[in-house]
């Protein structure tokens, strides 16, 4: 289970995607996720998931590596679902009333619609980290944060702090995964018994972690301090980032996408 995380991981290419601006595929994404949440019908579902496809068909990612990176929240997910179906008030006759239980038409809907917009949610994010090197993915983030220096907020380190966070998802993930067959090796039993039990076999496995994460932790500061690292002043760039027309093309569609959906919004389309 382990291993199907995949959040941060960056997979290489030379698509049009992977060559975007980095500051436009973080524009795209955060504007993705607000429009995502507008959205309201099947019709708006329908435009968010075509540009989705869209984006995922030209990045060539395999969806085996899509769906494995859902695959681990997929309890999460159909929790939200069905919490949603439960709890949604609903008009006329209910479709299903036993005791306490009491399952409405628009129940059924907003639990489907909830769980289609999380898995477009988390795939839409996945797509800015398997299609960004974490380099790029600092100077993106240090450019957008740029404006704030005049606060005296420390842009470039907070970057640097963020995407750090992000690249050792997956190498602590693969850590907890060495560590977890060790375990088990010496006879460690992680997958019998209740919750509560389970959660104390996991006491063995959380200590070596963190101490493997502060070990990792002291040995990347020590090798940026021999390399002279001393924050964003004064620092130069190898590659310098400008927009092409590949992000102006992507921003044009987004909008359209963005422009269905409002329309879909205002005026009721696709909403049953």
């Amino acid at each position: 289970m382990l291993k199907d995380i995949t959040l941060g991981q960056y997979f290489p290419g030379t698509t049009a995607v992977h060559r975007m601006d980095p500051r436009m595929k973080i524009l795209l994404t955060v504007a993705y996720i607000i429009v995502l949440f507008v959205a309201d019908g099947y019709i708006s579902y329908l435009a968010v998931l075509a540009f989705l496809v869209t984006a995922i068909g030209i990045s060539k990612i395999s969806p085996k590596v899509i769906l494995k990176g859902v695959r681990p929240l997929v309890f999460v997910i159909a929790l939200t679902g069905i919490l949603n179906m439960f709890y949604t008030p609903g008009e006329g006759d209910p479709l299903i009333q036993w005791k306490f239980i009491t399952i409405y038409k628009e129940g059924i809907i907003t639990a489907i619609y909830m769980i289609v917009r999380i898995v477009m949610l988390i795939t839409g994010t996945f797509m800015l980290t398997y299609t960004t090197s974490p380099i790029m993915l600092t100077d993106g983030i240090e450019k957008l944060l740029n404006p704030l220096k005049r606060i005296r907020v420390p842009a470039h380190e907070l970057a640097m702090m963020m995407t750090i966070a992000l690249r050792f998802i997956p190498t602590l993930i693969e850590e907890a995964d060495k560590i977890m067959s060790a375990q088990k090796a010496r006879g460690a039993d992680f997958d019998s018994g209740n919750i509560l039990r389970r959660a104390k076999a996991l006491i063995p496995l959380l200590v070596p972690l963190f101490i493997s994460a502060f070990r990792r932790a002291d040995e990347l500061a020590v090798a940026m301090e021999c390399r002279c690292y001393r924050g964003g002043t004064g620092r130069t760039r190898m590659r310098q980032l400008h927009y092409s027309g590949v992000d102006l093309a992507a921003l044009l569609v987004f909008l359209v996408m963005t422009a269905a959906v409002v329309l879909c919004k205002i005026f009721g389309f696709g909403i049953i």
